[in-house]
């Protein structure tokens, strides 16, 4: 993942990480007022060695007494030292239960011992904590006393600092406690947008895309809520930001791979410079169905018609035929009735108003729909067709529920594959994909429809257009430019 994509991350999850964020303070906020303060006193204990005034004798005593320092720390705890705190102090502990809130520490190269003691009680604190380092002196003079007539210890524990009384309680420390609930939840929360983003297998973006197939994203349509009563967008709102994106995947259509001869060369008529060409069959399909595969057809097609072209839409979605009916045109005959040789073609061909849009209806629905798109007869008529109209496209099924459209794929310049962005998963299109190579075929270029206009995956205007071409492509995209505008005229004249 790229920087962008954690931001985007963090964006999508921002509302999972406030929450997390607000638990962990109040959890903490929480705790802290809930817990009975403690405080803390400590008083420091010097030990030293009585030696003579001699040099090595005094460093002799230093190491010494260093070297005795480290058991005076485990004695503190003792039973010997603690029980006589309880009885001065008169407290209802036993000396395992003291011996939990009194602590001692030696620090390093040093004589001193530092003896710390803990309670609920501020004054009571001070008291433990002067009480044991009493007690230890004691027991360290009667422990280390060597001399029985003289009653001398070589070792001398001095009081150096009496523990006072705390004016506030060490614990529960508030303000470390909300920072670190702060971050604990954020941390969390982080965490869990993260994880919600790996595991959801939706395609949101074009990166998605983009690490399933190396096909081009050739467009981007944005999610409108009211399509369903205005399919046609570009006839009925030509100035919308939608009709635009339309007319921007048409643009990148017609140049799409114009360093591929075989995609513009074939058959037909020569142009001035002496090259036969035919026009140009796509099959438009998608993984599922609900992905605005139609609609996107006969957008696409109306933007193309505006630019003088032919075109053709050819309804080959032959179990559910839907495009007749959103461009208001009658279907009960067409395509099936041309390939059983019922009716001619022209007798079922429709044009679309004034356009220069033509549409070849699904007809009857057959019993043997993806017979009959596989068919030589249907393979003749996608020839015969790419040689009478510039840009022919099919309406085709979904590729995951049945064959058809990687059927047609096989015999046209290829595919373009609808991807509806929040709606279908990863795997759904690496399946399409997959699909489409199995017979041969190719995926020429992916729509990604349904894109959200809000929000951190929102799709920006222009966003998939006008990118894929520069230097050499770029001259390459004007001479082929001028030779679909010849050719055009060829066909209004004819």
């Amino acid at each position: 993942m790229e920087l962008s994509d954690y931001i985007r991350v963090l964006r999508k999850g921002w509302l999972f990480i406030l929450v997390f964020v607000v638990v962990g303070v109040g959890i903490a906020a929480a705790y802290s007022l809930a817990k009975a303060p403690t405080y803390t006193a400590s008083a420091q204990v010097f030990v030293s060695t009585e030696t003579s005034d001699n040099a090595n004798d005094l460093a002799q005593g230093q190491n010494y007494t260093q070297d005795r320092i480290t058991s005076y720390v485990g004695l503190v705890t003792t039973p010997s030292v603690l029980q006589p705190v309880i009885v001065g102090l008169h407290l209802d502990l036993t000396p395992i239960e003291l011996a939990k809130q009194v602590s001692a520490a030696a620090p390093l190269n040093t004589t001193l011992l530092e003896i710390t003691a803990k309670s609920s009680d501020a004054k009571q604190s001070a008291d433990i904590a002067n009480a044991t380092a009493e007690s230890l002196t004691t027991v360290v003079q009667t422990l280390e006393t060597t001399d029985a007539d003289n009653n001398v210890s070589p070792v001398k524990l001095t009081r150096v600092q009496d523990a006072v009384v705390p004016l506030s309680p060490s614990s529960p420390n508030v303000p470390l406690n909300i920072v670190l609930g702060l971050l604990v939840g954020l941390a969390l929360g982080i965490a869990v947008a993260v994880l919600r983003q790996t595991l959801d297998t939706r395609i949101l973006t074009e990166h998605d895309v983009e690490a399933i197939t190396s096909a081009p994203i050739v467009g981007g349509i944005t999610f409108d809520p009211k399509s369903a009563s205005r399919p046609l967008i570009v006839a009925d709102d030509p100035f919308s930001n939608r009709a635009e994106a339309f007319r921007t995947l048409r643009t990148n259509l017609q140049f799409l791979n114009v360093g591929d001869d075989a995609d513009l060369v074939s058959r037909g008529e020569d142009d001035e410079d002496g090259t036969s060409l035919r026009g140009r069959s796509f099959v438009m399909t998608s993984s599922l169905a609900q992905e605005g595969k139609s609609t996107t057809t006969a957008n696409l097609g109306l933007a193309l018609a505006s630019t003088s072209s032919n075109i053709l839409v050819v309804e080959a979605d032959l179990r559910r035929p839907k495009l007749a009916a959103y461009l208001g045109l009658e279907g009960a005959a067409g395509l099936t009735d041309v390939l059983v040789g019922r009716v001619e073609l022209s007798d079922v061909v429709q044009r679309w108003g004034t356009t220069n849009l033509y549409v070849l209806p699904a007809g009857r629905v057959p019993p043997n729909p993806s017979e009959l798109l596989g068919s030589k007869r249907m393979a003749k008529l996608i020839e015969m067709l790419e040689g009478q109209f510039d840009y022919v496209l099919y309406d085709a099924p979904p590729l995951l529920p049945v064959t058809d459209a990687a059927v047609l794929s096989k015999v046209t310049d290829g595919s373009l594959l609808v991807v509806a962005a929040g709606r279908t998963h990863k795997n759904q299109v690496k399946a399409a994909v997959a699909l489409i190579e199995q017979v041969g075929s190719r995926v020429g270029g992916v729509i990604m429809t349904m894109l959200p206009t809000k929000g951190p995956d929102a799709y920006a205007y222009g966003r998939y257009g006008y990118g894929y071409y520069g230097g050499e492509q770029a001259d390459q995209r004007g001479k082929n430019k001028k030779r679909l505008r010849a050719r055009g005229a060829r066909g209004a004249n004819a």
